[in-house]
């Protein structure tokens, strides 16, 4: 099932947001055109673990989420691409930018032009803080916006926050959001809207849990590192070798928790009797459970745990999950045989759904920069002279 086959989607996006939002609308069916910069291309393409790929303008980050897509280069600075890019999106029904606010408006190609050649152009733009308000025109990256949402402030624990979160989560939840918003304007019975994507605001109605504590609580958020604040036993436990979670978040998952652990003494001790009581001596209860777990190791204990009905899981590193026969056994993973400008297989992930059973995937593996510019101005009515002519202008 592709649900947005037919659909064309012009990437004007560099980096992380704004492709990892076409990461999904590709995957879901779309044909997703990367309208690159002018010899460069997208600056992931220069970002990774792997300088040499990144030498070849195949970084490892661009490679994350570009699978599937066309390449074309423009140069938006010339009429020439000016006129290229107005010709794209006369066949386009999506257009993607997470440029900076303002800067398509001074190039010339601003959402109130393009809507001229296409009045049915869904035309989304993701920024850090959205089209107006006073951080309007302030550069951002994850970093920045993880810091300004409150992310960082509840992250970690006394010690160590505020603590940035291991990877960029506010691009991520701002690709997200972009996608859902571009997949619910694609259903409107008439097509043609500006979709205002600010990761700030994406990022903070994520944390609804967190911040309506202080919305409607009156209780400030705070940093409780692997403790969950809203029960107890509930957090990460060290075990005979190495941690585990346990969320024993119910009265009976509790009872049920000290009786396996050989522990039922402490079902009668005041401190442990009620949730709030827990919560108030969390500490206190994680040294005691901690003491019977570490008889036996975590992958012994989750096992035994959830087949009680208590949600348990050893705490896995990256190449621990991505091993597991829970991700290898439903095909989220994606590998290609040595795509051009990489010289080796590689393997990707997909996006985390199934439709009707199977996980969306693509047909190409990322693509080189530039790599289908002729056959879309082609397409688009150029001849191979007018193609050549503009590549020796630098319009593309």
């Amino acid at each position: 099932m592709k649900p947005l086959e037919g659909i064309r989607v012009l990437d004007l996006t560099n980096v992380l947001a704004g492709p990892f939002c076409c990461h999904q609308l590709v995957h879901l069916g779309a044909e997703v055109i990367k309208v690159e910069a002018h010899k460069k291309g997208d600056l992931a393409r220069e970002l990774g673990a792997d300088p040499e790929l990144s030498a070849k303008l195949m970084g490892v980050s661009f490679l994350a989420q570009n699978a599937g897509k066309k390449s074309i280069t423009v140069n938006l600075k010339t009429e020439a691409g000016k006129t290229l890019l107005k010709k794209l999106v006369r066949t386009a029904d999506v257009l993607v930018e997470n440029f900076r606010p303002g800067v398509m408006q001074r190039l010339g190609v601003s959402y109130d032009v393009l809507t001229e050649e296409n009045p049915n152009l869904i035309y989304c733009a993701i920024s850090g803080f959205g089209q107006d308000g006073p951080w309007v025109s302030r550069p951002a990256y994850d970093q920045i916006i993880q810091g300004a949402s409150g992310i960082m402030s509840v992250t970690g624990d006394e010690e160590s926050a505020p603590l940035r979160v291991g990877y960029p989560i506010a691009d991520t939840v701002g690709g997200l959001t972009a996608a859902m918003a571009i997949s619910a304007a694609l259903n409107a019975p008439k097509r043609g809207t500006f979709i205002d994507v600010s990761m700030l605001e994406a990022t903070l109605a994520t944390m609804g849990w967190a911040v309506s504590n202080y919305l409607i609580a009156g209780v400030q958020p705070t940093a409780n590192g692997n403790e969950n604040l809203t029960s107890a036993p509930s957090g990460t436990f060290q075990t005979r070798d190495g941690l585990m979670n346990i969320a024993a978040n119910k009265q009976e998952q509790w009872e049920l928790l000290a009786k396996h652990l050989g522990v039922s003494h402490l079902l009668e001790d005041e401190r442990f009797k009620t949730r709030e009581a827990r919560k108030k001596h969390r500490f206190a209860l994680k040294g005691e459970l901690e003491q019977a777990l570490s008889f036996k190791p975590a992958s012994v204990w989750e096992e035994e745990l959830n087949a009680i009905g208590i949600p348990s899981g050893a705490v896995l590193s990256v190449p621990e999950i991505l091993q597991h026969p829970q991700i290898t056994e439903r095909g989220i993973l994606e590998t290609f045989e040595k795509p051009k400008g990489v010289g080796r297989d590689i393997s990707l992930l997909k996006t985390g759904i199934k439709l009707d059973g199977e996980a969306p995937s693509v047909d190409s593996p990322p693509p080189l920069l530039g790599a289908d510019t002729n056959e879309i101005l082609t397409e688009l009515g150029y001849s191979p002279q007018q193609i050549e002519t503009l590549r020796k202008e630098g319009a593309i």
